[in-house]
């Protein structure tokens, strides 16, 4: 019988560079146009690197079917090298969000119950195992069918993975 559960998707890569190395690229939001795999964040957001839970970064989206519109990121994860973790809510200045309107779920600062998480794990001196994780099980339903239950960015995740990968060994 098959199933609609849904469950957070993970993709890992082991990439040639120390957990600090990594994690440095992962909390300076202005670096990650720089190997977001799906293609759609945008240069030009200013934000501080983050530094803790609470921490809030804007961050400038383009997708084909909305055109461009900003999140805010709400950071619920932060270890130092080891995890960092936010959940995506509509920017309160986008002009954007009719776009996305489904009903009140898609009022500017709503979540979409969505979160995104990268988990490093050390292998030795020069290597980390890294993680990205989507978890869309809090979502609403037309959120969890518009990206397959998280599936639908498995492919997003493994390049970005990659685009990190080949960031960390040019640095």
């Amino acid at each position: 019988m098959e199933s609609n559960e849904c469950k957070p998707v993970a993709v890992s890569r082991r990439i040639g560079a120390p957990a600090s190395d990594v994690f440095k690229l992962l909390e300076d939001p202005g670096r990650h146009p720089e190997f977001d795999g799906s293609g759609m964040l945008r240069e030009g957001a200013s934000n501080a690197p983050i530094s803790g839970v609470g921490d809030v970064f804007h961050m400038k989206m383009h997708f084909s079917e909305v055109g461009d519109y900003a999140m805010d990121n709400h950071v619920v994860a932060y270890e130092l090298n080891q995890r960092i973790a936010w959940t995506p809510m509509l920017s309160h200045a986008d002009t954007a969000s009719d776009a996305f309107a489904d009903g009140a779920d898609a009022a500017d600062g709503a979540s979409n119950g969505s979160r995104w998480m990268f988990e490093l794990t050390p292998e030795g001196p020069d290597a980390t195992l890294v993680t990205e994780t989507y978890d869309c099980s809090g979502s609403p339903e037309q959120v969890r069918d518009a990206v397959d239950n998280g599936n639908g960015w498995i492919e997003a995740m493994t390049t970005t993975l990659q685009r990190l990968d080949q960031l960390c060994a040019a640095e």
